[in-house]
Parts: C-alpha cells; structure tokens; sequence
C-alpha cells in the first residue's frame, strides 16, 4: 500500500486553468483537491514555490527491448522517463523480433511489469498477414503501421494490403506516414551522396504528404481512429487544415521538430541530428507551432529513438535514424514556457490530456479526485544545463547537451509512489500495466 501524501498550496495546472489548493494522494488515487485539507499524512510535502501538473503520457517511445538492449532497455527508459516527469508510456513495436503478435505483447507486458518504474502500455506491429490477430489483442492503445521503412523490419507499404488492414482493423491506428516508393526513388537519384544534407531530400516532404493523404482517406473511408505521428512538414500542416476539425485524426509532434532546423542543425551536429521523418526547414519549423498551437497538432511526443554514440558517429548514409527524447522533451518545453513561447496549460494540454483522451486512458491525465495520482511538481524557476554525463538514457546523450534549461521536473510521483526526487530515483515499487478504455 503506498503512503498518504499531502501536497500544500501548489499551482496545480491543467488545460484550463490554474488555482492553488492542497491535494491528498491515499492509496494511489487523488482522492481531495480543497484549499486547506487537515490530514495527518505520512509524507507532507510544501508545494508553495511549486507547479503541480498531470504526469506526462509519451505515447511514441521505442525502448529497444526486445533485442536491442545496448541501446535501451524497458528499465533504463522507464528511469529516464521518471526524471523527464514522464509517468506513463506507450512502446513501438520495432522491436527484434518486431512485436505483431499477442504473445509478444504479453511478453513486453510482463517484462515491463518487473522492471519499469512508470505506467506502460506496447503497441502491436502491423504486417500484410496479422490482421487477426490484431484485433484478438485485448488492452492495447492501437496498432502501429510504417508506410516508409524505418528501425526495424516493419513496413505496410503495399496499398491492397494497407488497404485490407485500415478495412478490417478494430483497433485505434498510429501511422509512421511516408511513401516507400517515393523514398527509394529519391534514394536513387542520391544513391551517391554521402552529405547527411540529401537525408532531407530522400526523406521528402512530398513522400510524407503522399502518405498522409493516404492514411487519412483510408480513415475516412473505413471509419478509422487515425493518430498521425511525427508531422514535420508545411505541407503536411495546410492538408491537415482542410481536414479540422476531423474526429477521426490527431497528428502529433515532437520537440526535435519543434526546437531544431535544417541545414542549421546538420551543419552542427551531421548524423546525430539524423532521425525519420527528417528534420526539415526554419520555415516548416514555424509551421508546426502554428499548427500546434492552432489545434491542427494536438500532441507532444518524443520519438525517444536511441542509438549509441558509435552508431551514430558512422557516416551518411550507413548511420541509423532516430534520437533519445524522453528525459528532456518536458524540461524543453517548460523552458519555452518561460520564453513566453507556450503556456503552462498548453503543455499540459499537449502532453498530458490529449495523449490520454485521444487513446482513451483510464483514470489519468487530469489532476481529478477519483483520478490515478500521476503527477509532476515541476519548479518553473529551477535553471540547470542539460549534460550528457547526466542522463539516465543508456546511450548517454542528447542533442540538446550544453542547454541551459529554466523549469524542471523535480518530483515525479507514479500511482501515489515518488520514483524521483531532486536528482534521486525510488525503484523498489514499479509501475503498472495502462487500461484502455474500449469503444
């Protein structure tokens, strides 16, 4: 059973608004938000100076395990993830060997119930023959479909088959959106290039708009919950208008794409800044914002997508895509809130409410009586520099190191348990398995 905790006078913040009362966590569970609450708890903790918010839902994580654990395993994210104020996650399925059965769910199920610090839930991988046994998988937050090929094996490319999953597809789906063909005819014309610049080019954003507009007519047409991962591009964003609002899709965007441009951020930091879809111009760059703050975006994820420092360091275009996220996409954003970029409530909008009413979570990302106590208490004014000796992620590095950051997670309660502190995490309790709400 886990301790009562009472939180005095925090900002306790969500999408609409900001008051400051006492919250009492008993057994896991919010169970009083009242302005002055007299209890005699086990811990009281003086959250006057202190910003209390939803813990964060990453709902687009790839923690490497099974099968490539020197990058990452389910354990070492979940300890980054609690630093970042991150207490819930869902995982991709590029896994080795992928995960597109239920088996294989089961297994990460059990594995995350042994070693992951944070909540958890796996999305299962979509192939041309698992449709079946998709829609047998119970409690799952969707089925995950790479249009472009990326990480992994996965890849749904072939438009009859594409067409025949969205046709029969019970699940909520979450699309990698890029056209295979277009890739590896770009692929072709720079079949010499080794400047991490033609990355850009291969990855277009014409072969992302391609796919975005199929993904979304497929929804359309067979009544399809559609989660569009990772937009990058302006053109991707003025589709979209044309679409909102739309019930069926949200689209999401990660802090990567939101903070760095290109040629900048390839002159700076060549293969590191390397991740699928591309990170593309200043002019897509402000794109997103507007499109975030605009409603068309609905989502903040990271695309945690960790590679050592030896893979990377390789050259264009044998390196692989993708970068670690998750212990700084919170801090980022929190910093440009203190920039005036964002507000606070926007944060939290969009990365915790929206992730868990868009994939129908239970009990979590409010801060509600009845409600999971999930919850981050963040110091706005905290200023430190991102390092990569700090880190938790096991690849020990972040294209974001030498940053100074102002607003910090600094105590990340997960089911009622602190699991970090100040710099300390608490591992003897672990997190527990998502629900997911069905219909």
């Amino acid at each position: 059973m886990s301790q009562t905790i009472l939180i005095r006078s925090p900002l306790i913040v969500s999408s609409s608004q900001t008051i400051r009362k006492d919250l009492l966590i008993k057994n896991g569970i919010i169970v009083s938000i009242k302005d002055h609450i007299s209890y005699s708890a086990d811990l009281i903790i003086d959250g006057k100076h202190l910003v209390l918010m939803p813990g964060v839902l990453d709902p687009h994580v790839h923690f490497r395990e099974p099968g490539l654990e020197w990058k990452e395993t389910i354990e070492s994210g979940s300890h980054a993830a609690a630093k970042g104020g991150i207490t819930s996650f869902f995982d991709m399925p590029n896994n080795n060997p992928s995960t597109t059965t239920i088996n294989l769910i089961k297994q990460k199920k059990e594995l995350a119930a042994k070693t992951s610090l944070i909540n958890f839930n796996f999305f299962i991988g979509a192939n041309s023959s698992n449709i079946d046994e998709t829609n047998s998988c119970g409690n799952i937050p969707g089925a995950k479909i790479f249009m472009g090929s990326s990480t992994g094996d996965l890849l749904l490319a072939n438009d009859q088959a594409l067409e025949k999953f969205f046709a029969n597809c019970k699940h909520a789906i979450v699309i990698h959106a890029e056209h295979e063909k277009t890739i590896q005819a770009n692929k072709k014309i720079f079949s010499d290039s080794k400047d991490i610049l033609t990355h850009e080019k291969i990855r277009s954003a014409n072969a992302a708009l391609i796919a975005l507009k199929q993904a979304i007519s497929l929804a359309n047409k067979y009544n399809n919950r559609l989660h569009l991962l990772h937009i990058t591009s302006k053109e991707e964003i003025s589709y979209l208008r044309t679409m909102s609002p739309n019930k069926l899709i949200s689209a999401e965007a990660t802090p990567q794409h939101l903070l760095l441009h290109s040629p900048l951020v390839y002159e700076k930091f060549q293969t590191f800044a390397q991740v699928n879809p591309p990170i593309r111009t200043k002019e897509d760059q402000e794109s997103l914002w507007q499109g975030l703050k605009d409603g068309v975006i609905h989502v903040v994820a990271t695309d945690h997508a960790p590679h050592t420092k030896d893979e990377k360091e390789k050259s264009f275009p044998n390196t692989p895509s993708g970068m670690p996220g998750i212990e700084t996409s919170l801090p980022l954003m929190l910093n440009l809130v203190n920039q005036k970029k964002c507000s606070i409530n926007q944060v939290v909008e969009w990365m915790c409410e929206n992730p868990c009413k868009i994939f129908k979570v239970k009990n979590k990302g409010f801060i509600k009586e009845g409600y999971d106590a999930d919850i981050v208490l963040v110091d706005m004014k905290k200023t430190k520099t991102i390092k990569n000796e700090d880190l938790f992620t096991k690849v020990k590095w972040s294209i974001f190191n030498g940053m100074e950051i102002t607003g910090w997670p600094l105590i990340t309660i997960v089911n009622g348990n602190i699991v970090y502190n100040n710099g300390k995490l608490f591992t003897e309790i672990k997190g527990k398995e998502i629900l997911i709400e069905s219909g």
